[in-house]
């Protein structure tokens, strides 16, 4: 049974959009939101018309949260072969005093999970590919890893006492547990699988009394079509390895026009959320084409 009750309301309108021109221009979508010296900073995925790079990252400002000021050039650019083709779809967290972002690095053919790191959120020093080979496949594409999130606490006790942990992938979610944050071992069986097409880590989780919060997504066939809606999963403080429960409903569903009609239709998919104003800022991608902004939070459900 889920303990939680969740309460999120979007805003109606996106609060980024593509630009007129640019290397923003196409898309914008998918990005993750620090706090920094009283601002909060947006890292967001975008493309370019007329281009085949799926990603670059650009940044935007804001000082509310709501209305974005951006930075005129990317902060991060394909440059490897490994990311060839884009870098997408950036999670940030923030331990002592390094920024660590991870990201997909796609070629063509794979998307490969990468590191990346810095001081200021402008300038990145990239770490390469966290796993050059993995075990599961997905559309038999090796070596697909795709997406992590990363706890901002090392565990404090159980079998990965001192280590810090990360969620990742996107066909299913497996788990990495780490002693420096850049070199990263996995565990071969996946903790959370699919209820349907696919599920993916969201924003970098959460450590609460009750366990470890995970947001993410899940993609279902429906009346021929796919459909991309957030879910929540809680892991036990000291295994976070092992589910305790999963949403059955979710906690965010497409019903904005500029959700449902976009580039990939039918998309809420959410990456970032901070807690500012006494309340849980959560951003996603709609429609892979937007940012939205959803306020709000969970409680304990009454007995």
């Amino acid at each position: 049974m889920n303990p939680y009750e969740f309460r999120f309301e979007k805003l109606p309108k996106p609060v980024l959009s593509p630009s007129d021109e640019g290397f923003d221009s196409k898309n914008v979508y998918n990005p993750a939101v620090v706090k920094r010296r009283e601002k909060v900073v947006m890292l967001y995925r975008a493309e370019a018309k007329g281009e085949k790079i799926t990603g670059r990252i650009g940044l935007a400002l804001s000082e509310d949260g709501i209305d974005f000021i951006r930075h005129p050039e990317p902060v991060m650019e394909p440059e490897y072969e490994w990311e060839s083709l884009g870098v997408e779809d950036p999670r940030v967290v923030r331990i002592g005093k390094t920024y660590y972002m991870t990201y997909t690095g796609y070629d063509g053919k794979t998307a490969r999970l990468c590191i990346a790191t810095s001081k200021n959120l402008l300038n990145w020093k990239k770490h390469g590919v966290v796993f050059e080979e993995f075990p599961a496949q997905k559309n038999t594409t090796e070596n697909w890893t795709k997406s992590g999130a990363i706890l901002t606490e090392k565990m404090k006790s159980g079998s990965f006492e001192g280590y810090y942990v990360m969620y990742f992938g996107d066909s299913k979610v497996w788990l990495a547990y780490s002693k420096d944050l850049i070199h990263w071992e996995y565990e071969r069986e996946p903790v959370l699988r699919p209820r349907g097409h696919l599920v993916e880590p969201g924003p970098p989780p959460i450590l609460t009394e009750d366990g470890i919060l995970l947001i993410h997504s899940e993609a279902f066939h429906e009346d021929g079509k796919l459909v991309y809606y957030t879910h929540a999963a809680l892991f036990d403080r000291e295994d976070p390895r092992k589910l305790i429960w999963r949403t059955e409903k979710p906690i965010l569903r497409p019903t904005l026009d500029w959700e449902l009609h976009g580039w990939v239709d039918n998309v809420v998919f959410a990456e970032a959320m901070i807690d500012h104003g006494g309340s849980y800022y959560l951003y996603y991608g709609g429609a892979d084409r937007h940012v939205g902004l959803a306020m709000g939070g969970w409680r304990k459900k009454e007995d």
